[in-house]
């Protein structure tokens, strides 16, 4: 018996090296596949960017971010990082200001009219209010209260998580709205920020961060800047 076990104990150490080098190749692989986009370097000239209008560089608290005007700024990027997930997570690290159009979107990734996922805004006298939309292959769900109302003019972290068809929105980590819908993945399209990419709908404020993770986060490993 006492050889046994020091065989099975043998086998276990052996072992460990293998598993922790499968953990290894599992966290690189999701690295990999993160999304992480620090919006001022498509000001840069890169074949793969449009830039519409004079989105202007500017300092933030976080480091350098864009500025967009509301009216005719907007950064087409040639990347579709959505395609083919049921779970991710959708961040953003942005400022939006007052005096803006009611209707604003900041993130627009997937089709233009099919498949896709927005992070908009309402903005008011009295402040803004969190707008994210999935259409799934013609399922479709808004996620939206107009009396969750945030102060204008300030930098706010926001988050879209979809996980098989469960949607949650969060402000500043804070759980906001929650709901489901048939979840299939889908594969093309581009990437619009402060603008829908039908160039309606013009965000009015500054973007420092998105980021997208290929998971479902919790609060708890949100980017933090």
């Amino acid at each position: 018996m006492k050889h046994i076990n020091i065989f099975l104990f043998t086998l276990i150490l052996s072992c460990l090296p293998l598993c922790s080098q499968a953990q290894k190749m599992k966290t690189a692989t999701v690295g990999k596949n993160q999304t992480e986009w620090i919006v001022h370097t498509f000001l840069d000239k890169n074949d793969s960017v449009k830039v519409l209008g004079s989105p202007q560089v500017i300092s933030s608290k976080y480091g350098k971010a864009v500025l967009f005007d509301g009216l005719k700024d907007g950064i087409f990027i040639n990347q579709m990082p959505l395609a083919g997930l049921e779970q991710f997570t959708v961040e953003a690290i942005f400022r939006p200001d007052d005096g803006g159009k009611f209707e604003q979107r900041f993130f627009h990734c997937g089709e233009i009219k099919g498949s896709r996922v927005m992070l908009e805004l309402r903005s008011t006298p009295k402040g803004w209010y969190f707008d994210a939309f999935l259409n799934a292959n013609n399922s479709k769900k808004t996620l939206v209260d107009s009396t969750l109302l945030h102060p204008s003019n300030q930098w706010y972290h926001v988050a879209f998580v979809i996980d098989r068809g469960k949607l949650t929105t969060y402000v500043n980590g804070k759980k906001e709205l929650h709901d489901s819908i048939p979840m299939t993945p889908f594969f093309t399209g581009k990437t619009a920020l402060g603008v829908r990419q039908n160039e309606l709908s013009w965000f009015k404020g500054a973007i420092y961060k998105i980021k997208i993770t290929p998971k479902a986060l919790t609060p708890k490993f949100f980017t933090r800047k």
